[in-house]
């Protein structure tokens, strides 16, 4: 019986030792994850000081971050995380709106133009003045609105 107990401890103890961190020989593939908005600087300068929440939210897309205690401002975060790598790569954009619910301005790294740039970390956060629009200038309203399949249905049918 001790043979069979002393047997059990050593097959354990290999298998401990296996999941150790000793130098690995051959290395397991690892994906990278790629996680939130991916801004350009295209999208960014289409941005006005005036131009409402739904406007906003069109040309960005929606943002990662709305906190309902701060809900004048949103957030749009990217994360890339290299399979091999242990630091990951993070962009941080922030969009303000003042209480008439328009664009006031906005923060972040803007010097994202293309995926190779998202590569290179960040060394700097800037704010941005966007400008003004001149006095008694409305900003531009979304003309087109994308019908749902529904309202596609209803009009082909005559409805």
């Amino acid at each position: 019986m001790s043979f069979l107990k002393k047997l059990v401890v050593a097959i354990l103890g290999s298998g401990l030792v296996a999941c150790s961190g000793a130098p690995r020989l051959i290395t397991e593939y690892r994906i990278d994850v790629q996680q939130g908005n991916v801004l350009s600087q295209e999208m960014v300068t289409q941005l006005r000081p005036g131009l409402s929440m739904d406007q906003v939210r069109y040309v960005l897309g929606s943002p990662v971050l709305t906190d309902v205690f701060h809900a004048n401002r949103w957030d749009y975060v990217y994360r890339l995380q290299r399979g091999l790598e242990s630091q990951p790569i993070l962009r941080r954009f922030s969009v303000f709106f003042n209480e008439a619910g328009v664009l006031d301005h906005v923060e972040g790294d803007l010097d994202v133009a293309t995926k190779a740039d998202l590569e290179v970390a960040p060394n700097r956060v800037q704010l941005i003045e966007l400008g003004s629009l001149p006095e008694g200038a409305e900003a531009p309203k979304a003309s087109y609105v994308e019908k749902g399949w529904w309202s596609r249905t209803k009009e082909t049918l005559g409805f």
